[in-house]
C-alpha cells in the first residue's frame, strides 16, 4: 500500500483572508469576516471534515467546498437564521455576506440611515452612542473629558 504524502501548507487563502495553516478548520475559519462560531460550526459540519483537522492539511478540492459552502449556505441547507443578512433591504431575500462585503454594506446601511434621518443615523452623525447607552459616564470625548477645575481658586485656608 502505497500512502500519499500530503502537502501541508503554511498559509491558506480562503474567501480573502489569509489563514495560518496550523490553525484548526472551526478556528480558522472564524478569520474570515463574518464568519460566526455558530456558522463555522455548521460548515465543519456540512462539509464532514471535523472541528480538529488543521486547515494547512486540507485538499484543494476540500477547500473549494468549505468556499461554496460560505458563499451558498442555503444550497447545503444551512437554516435562514443562521445568516447575517436576513431580509436583505434592497434585494428582500436571506443571504449570508462575508469579507469586505460585510463592510461595504455596513457603511451603506448607516449612510442610508443618514440620508433619510432616522434617529440611528442621526446618532452614528453625532457620534453618539446607537443603541440607548447612557451617554453620563461613557461616550466622553473632547471637552468633556475629565473634570474641570474653577480658575483662580486656591487650595489650603478660606
Amino acid at each position: 500500500m502505497a500512502e500519499e504524502k500530503q502537502e501541508f501548507n503554511q498559509l491558506v487563502r480562503l474567501c480573502g483572508a489569509d489563514i495560518d495553516g496550523n490553525r484548526k478548520l472551526y478556528h480558522a475559519l472564524r478569520k474570515i469576516r463574518g464568519v460566526s462560531y455558530s456558522f463555522s460550526n455548521a460548515i465543519c459540519q456540512t462539509s464532514k471534515l471535523g472541528h480538529g483537522k488543521k486547515i494547512g492539511m486540507l485538499t484543494d478540492e476540500e477547500l473549494k467546498k468549505i468556499e461554496d459552502i460560505l458563499t451558498n449556505p442555503l444550497k447545503y441547507d444551512i437554516p435562514s437564521w443562521m445568516l447575517n443578512r436576513r431580509k436583505d433591504y434592497d434585494e428582500g431575500t436571506d443571504k449570508h455576506i462575508i469579507s469586505t462585503d460585510v463592510r461595504f454594506k455596513v457603511d451603506f446601511d448607516i449612510k442610508r440611515l443618514k440620508k433619510i434621518k432616522a434617529y440611528k443615523g442621526i446618532r452614528h452623525g453625532l457620534g453618539l452612542p446607537v443603541r440607548g447607552q447612557k451617554t453620563r459616564s461613557h461616550f466622553r470625548t473632547g471637552k468633556t473629558v475629565g473634570v474641570k477645575k474653577k480658575s483662580g481658586v486656591k487650595k489650603g485656608k478660606v
